[in-house]
């Protein structure tokens, strides 16, 4: 039994330092792209591999030859099911306490909204948050300064995600409010503006449906709840 067992940790060794020599190999071809901080996941494509990176979801050959740019689609059911969404959605579970959250006292949907609080519809999508809770739909923020990080707004966000009372300084900004800034959550900021770009983010706001789907732009909180009836 013993002698099984070492066999077989001296098989896995194997096996872990021939994949990591793969990703090494990948790692250093998107380098000479310029992609930077690049993580290699498994694929559920036979002989890719995910890369996620701070500009966007990349899908790679095992040999590093050949590279595409998501998202991925599955065809066996019914409706096409967005792979990489559902990837990138995990990394957003991790994102959970770092979120404003508006919460529904009779909670049916949750969406997380992609923000910036110099938006005007970002603006009024805030403003009219009580009839979004109303019709049962929790909204989550997250920020995505649309200028970029070292932004004034990216600035400003910064200082409302270091506030001690994070809600107040938020709906203080998106009242026209001055934040000060904060370099302490500069970092948290860039996390979630590179999460965005991730899902394909490119204005605000942008929602984030609950099966991973982003919808793009403002929609009042009737509209709102249609589509997201339509998705359950």
């Amino acid at each position: 039994m013993k002698k099984t067992f070492t066999a077989a940790a001296v098989l896995s060794l194997f096996v872990w330092q021939g994949a990591q020599a793969d990703d090494a190999q990948i790692q250093s071809k998107l380098s000479a792209l310029g992609i930077a901080n690049a993580q290699i996941k498994p694929s559920p494509l036979a002989g890719m591999k995910t890369v996620l990176s701070d500009s966007g979801v990349l899908y790679v050959s095992d040999n590093g030859e050949f590279i595409l740019q998501g998202p991925m689609f599955q065809l066996t059911g019914q409706q096409p099911v967005n792979v990489t969404n559902q990837l990138l959605m995990e990394q957003l579970a991790k994102m959970d306490n770092e979120m404003i959250v508006y919460k529904a006292k009779d909670q049916k949907y949750v969406v997380t909204v992609f923000t910036d609080t110099t938006c005007g519809y970002c603006r009024k999508l805030h403003d009219e948050m009580k009839e979004y809770n109303d019709l049962g739909i929790t909204v989550r923020y997250l920020a995505f300064p649309r200028y970029g990080i070292g932004s004034n707004s990216a600035n400003q966000m910064a200082g409302i995600w270091a506030a001690a009372d994070r809600k107040q300084a938020f709906s203080d900004a998106m009242a026209g409010k001055e934040v000060p800034a904060q370099d302490s959550k500069a970092s948290v900021i860039a996390q979630q503006f590179t999460l965005g770009h991730q899902f394909g983010v490119q204005g605000t706001p942008a929602i984030l449906l609950p099966n991973g789907d982003l919808l793009p732009g403002y929609r009042d909180p009737k509209g709102l709840l249609e589509v997201l009836k339509a998705y359950k």
